[in-house]
């Protein structure tokens, strides 16, 4: 199965984004993928909680996702939309951060909302409160796909293993990771610790990702890492998407995940211990 990354450097407009995604969508489709990944915030990458109740939707209203599901219809791919900025009801006003995936119909198969929140201080002029504008997820998602169990996760996610040990132990095959890192946690820690999921559960890895500078009407512009990047059931890197916007293409031959999982079978190893 071919599988394409989409790398995006997404601004603080959805409108103006879409034409991008879509562009670079039917690319990757013209290229013969037959899943089609793309990164967190796809509608809108923003820092201003003003700015986002300015240009933010609800689902049902989000024209994103009305887009995208008609373009994967008349593609006949399946999507990951990597997760779109939504308004929601919550009495707080919170957004949510949630991932779809989409049939070669156009139908939704599953919906993930991000559960981990990015509450960091990475130096005295780089901090995120993430939980402060989105309502974190509160369930785990399997979903079901003819080339496999995905199990569903978002950017912060891949700190917490146990959550992907959970989807593998369920039976995830490929486990997506779309995300918008930051530039310096991205540089130490993103090429290791997905590598380190994927070694832990057996199963393909996919994180496409934001990257570059991203254009904001309101408020300071945020930065991400790139680096989209595929890696196989045995850690081995099989794509990274540097820093430029694009179409990564990856083949998955998904006979390795019983492969690796059957060499070194540490999903069925966990042992009940007492402590500290």
């Amino acid at each position: 199965m071919k599988a394409a990354l989409i790398q995006l450097c997404s601004g603080d407009d959805p409108a103006r984004n879409l034409p991008l995604t879509a562009a670079l969508i039917q690319e990757a489709a013209d290229g013969g993928a037959d899943f089609i990944l793309t990164p967190e915030v796809t509608n809108c990458v923003s820092a201003s909680r003003s700015r986002q109740l300015e240009v933010l939707q609800t689902e049902a209203e989000d024209i994103t996702l009305a887009a995208l599901r008609d373009l994967a219809s008349r593609r006949g791919v399946w999507l990951l939309i990597g997760s779109l900025a939504l308004k929601t009801s919550d009495a707080d006003g919170r957004f949510a951060n949630r991932s779809f995936l989409v049939a070669p119909n156009g139908a939704i198969v599953a919906r993930y909302d991000k559960i981990h929140m990015f509450d960091v201080t990475i130096s005295d002029s780089e901090s995120y409160r993430e939980s402060a504008g989105y309502r974190p997820g509160t369930r785990a998602v399997l979903a079901q796909a003819p080339f496999g169990p995905v199990g569903m996760t978002i950017c912060y996610d891949i700190r917490f293993p146990h959550l992907y040990r959970g989807l593998a132990q369920k039976g995830a095959r490929i486990l997506t990771v779309p995300s918008a890192f930051s530039q310096v946690t991205g540089a130490a820690h993103w090429h290791m610790l997905l590598r380190a999921r994927a070694i832990e559960t057996g199963a393909f890895v996919l994180a496409p990702a934001q990257t570059g500078t991203h254009e904001a009407a309101g408020g300071a512009p945020r930065r991400t890492y790139g680096h989209s990047l595929a890696v196989g059931p045995w850690g081995d890197v099989l794509a990274d998407g540097g820093e430029g916007t694009g179409v990564i293409y990856v083949d998955l031959h998904l006979p390795e995940v019983a492969q690796a999982r059957q060499r070194i079978p540490a999903l069925m190893h966990d042992v009940e211990f007492g402590g500290p």
